[in-house]
């Protein structure tokens, strides 16, 4: 019986091994990553809990990673596939980037990552009864009602659901070579180690995941979102040439110590943290992404980006997405605009409620963050 507070490298690669009596996990560059991480969660102390759920997503990351390539294997016309035009959206944490996105998956021929899709991107193995819901699914909902009655205050952070629209990192967790759960780049070594990698490898495994997801429940446009594509605009534009990019902007000190209160909320997971010192670590980590991101869209075609000002969207979402449709010549028929505007009425700011933050509780104050993000706001007018 395996150790659930085992986190030893190849350990996990057994345990995953034996739970899926499968053997290959394809490429082999994940290892690296993987062993930096694990080296992380030892340094920095895990609680009992914290160690037990790392130690069970790391598996199931590792299980889903041996039955994907199951799949490629017995269905190599899956690569072939193309994924056209995806649309992403981007931006610093809290920008509104969850918003528009579930307001712009309104839309039918928005393809969204689903949030159980994300972490079951692998076939189920076998046929659906007719009206049967994948058990993954089913699984994944129940899960989240009971977290939900755990801890109720943190759908005012960022709210989840088994069947909602979520961050692609979901997918990208399973390279080893990503934010994970986002406390992940916060945190020596992973952290030093995160920044310096070509995040190409990661991506390419990624795309081959959206066409694996394609292939079982095909889209016709994929819609995807995550602050930390940031980090590696200049690789989505080169992996997806006919991408389209959608960046959000806030005033950096309005989206610090939300952020820093989301991340202190995983932080949960550890024995001990300093919350000055995660404060200075967010602060850091958002300002490179940051500088990173505009660095490749200066590179770029501009014409392949739209900005999206958070209080204009907040004034009049709608407007926003008319915008984004117009910049990308892109049909909004009136059927989905009336839906659209039906979304934003049932859906007011703060509908999961309000949570309550501070910068100085993460050891960070007004001129501090004002003079990091100094370029930025100007450029963005912010």
């Amino acid at each position: 019986m395996s150790d659930p507070l085992d986190l030893g490298l190849e350990s996990l690669l057994a345990e995953a091994q034996a739970a899926t009596n499968l053997t290959d996990f394809g490429a082999q560059d994940f290892r690296e990553g993987l062993a930096v991480l694990l080296a992380t969660y030892e340094r920095v102390g895990l609680r009992p809990g914290g160690r037990k759920r790392t130690h069970g997503r790391i598996v199931q990351l590792l299980a889903n990673r041996l039955k994907v390539e199951k799949a490629f294997r017995d269905h190599p016309e899956i690569r072939a596939r193309s994924i056209v035009r995806p649309m992403y959206l981007t931006g610093l944490p809290r920008t509104g980037t969850s918003a528009l996105f579930n307001l712009l998956a309104i839309d039918p021929a928005a393809r969204p990552l689903l949030t159980w899709e994300g972490m079951f991107p692998d076939p189920l193995g076998r046929p659906l009864a007719t009206g049967e819901e994948d058990p993954r699914l089913v699984g994944l909902r129940a899960y989240y009602a009971r977290q939900r009655a755990k801890d109720p205050d943190f759908d005012k952070i960022h709210y989840v659901d088994a069947d909602t629209p979520e961050e692609c990192v979901l997918l990208l967790a399973h390279t080893f070579r990503d934010v994970q759960i986002g406390i992940e780049p916060l945190m020596s070594p992973y952290r030093e180690w995160f920044e310096a990698q070509d995040l190409r490898p990661s991506y390419a495994y990624y795309r081959d995941l959206l066409k694996l997801l394609d292939w079982q429940r095909p889209g016709r446009r994929w819609l995807l979102k995550s602050p930390a594509h940031l980090w590696a605009l200049d690789v989505l534009v080169e992996l997806f040439p006919d991408c389209c990019i959608v960046q959000t902007h806030r005033d950096p000190l309005e989206i610090l110590a939300s952020y820093c209160s989301m991340m202190a909320a995983l932080m949960s997971i550890r024995e001990t943290y300093d919350k000055a010192e995660l404060g200075r670590a967010v602060l850091d980590h958002l300002a490179a992404a940051l500088s990173r991101g505009m660095r490749a869209r200066d590179a770029a075609d501009p014409a392949r980006f739209i900005d999206v000002d958070y209080r204009l969207f907040l004034r009049d979402p709608m407007a926003t997405a008319e915008r984004i449709y117009s910049h990308f010549e892109l049909p909004l028929e009136g059927g989905v605009a009336d839906a659209m505007r039906a979304h934003i009425a049932a859906n007011p700011q703060s509908k999961h409620g309000r949570h309550a933050y501070s910068l100085a509780e993460y050891g960070l104050d007004a001129e501090t963050v004002r003079a990091r993000f100094a370029h930025y706001t100007s450029r963005f007018g912010l």
